[in-house]
């Protein structure tokens, strides 16, 4: 309900990056000439649904198998507090989508890679045989 109240209208956003950028959620660049450089997070949006997210995305990762694969190679790599986030993120930008097409957890787990991509509206695999 907080996602819902703090970020208004669904359709004031047009895709995921969209989303997580205004509650946040990406790394800040600093970038110069060929030199690219991704700091901490922006922490741009509202504090309280950010922390919403990160405890959320905590759960998800204890009970959803899929989320906890994702979480301990993410973890591995980059340490658990960059993981944290980076779940909290993902889970920004599917609750978003699944608002914004008017999904259940099921319908988007059936058709989240083609969610919001270019030429495919409603998110189904188009066939093109």
């Amino acid at each position: 309900m907080a996602f819902v109240l703090i970020i208004g209208r669904a359709d004031r956003f047009q895709c995921g990056k969209q989303i997580a950028s205004y509650l946040g959620l990406v790394p800040l660049e600093e970038s110069s000439g060929q030199r690219r450089r991704l700091g901490h997070i922006t922490k741009q949006g509202n504090s309280l649904l950010r922390f919403l997210l990160v405890e959320a995305a905590q759960v998800t990762v204890r009970s959803d198998p899929e989320w906890r694969s994702k979480y301990f190679h993410l973890a591995m790599r980059r340490g658990r507090k960059i993981a944290k986030v980076a779940m909290a993120r993902k889970l920004a930008v599917r609750l978003y989508w699944m608002w914004r097409k008017g999904w259940d957890y099921e319908q988007l787990k059936r058709f989240s890679p083609y969610a919001g991509q270019p030429g495919n509206r409603h998110g189904v695999r188009l066939n093109t045989e």
